[in-house]
């Protein structure tokens, strides 16, 4: 479990980055629409070439036909965020944009927990959590307000 802690610990030390990147890339690109794209491209080309050479077998055929709608909407998701992202950042900065986004992570993940909604294990609504939730807020208040 700690392996895993510290990965994410990792992966999210990398989300300002990414952002930040990006919100340089705009300024050459000229909007942010085309900083988003051009982003995605980058990263579907990775992802071929890793899928190449690990030699994963396609999925099974027919698996669009029986997908629920509602699961391809994950690459719109993460494009709203890419661009809402390298939009946000230079107007709030890094430590407010990433403070923001988790608090609305949070508040978000309570809900979908609380219900067991897409797939996650369903853990009850609590005081703890719901404190937690409310930290994880004054933190960011504490991060903007200086």
């Amino acid at each position: 479990m700690t392996g895993l802690l510290l990965f994410a610990l990792f992966v999210g030390l990398l989300l300002p980055l990414q952002a930040g990147i990006n919100s340089q890339l705009r300024l050459y690109v000229g909007h942010p629409l085309w900083a988003s794209l051009v982003s995605f491209t980058g990263g579907t080309l990775a992802l071929v070439c890793l899928l190449a050479l690990s030699r994963i077998s396609l999925p099974p055929v027919g698996w669009f036909e029986r997908v629920p709608w509602w699961q391809l909407t994950g690459g719109l998701l993460g494009a709203l965020f890419v661009t809402s992202a390298l939009m946000l950042a230079p107007r709030l900065g890094a430590a407010t944009l990433v403070a923001s986004v988790v608090a609305g992570q949070m508040v978000g993940s309570v809900v979908l927990d609380h219900y067991g909604i897409v797939g996650y294990p369903q853990h009850d609504l609590s005081v703890e959590r719901i404190i937690g939730m409310l930290l994880v807020i004054v933190g960011v208040a504490l991060i903007q307000y200086k």
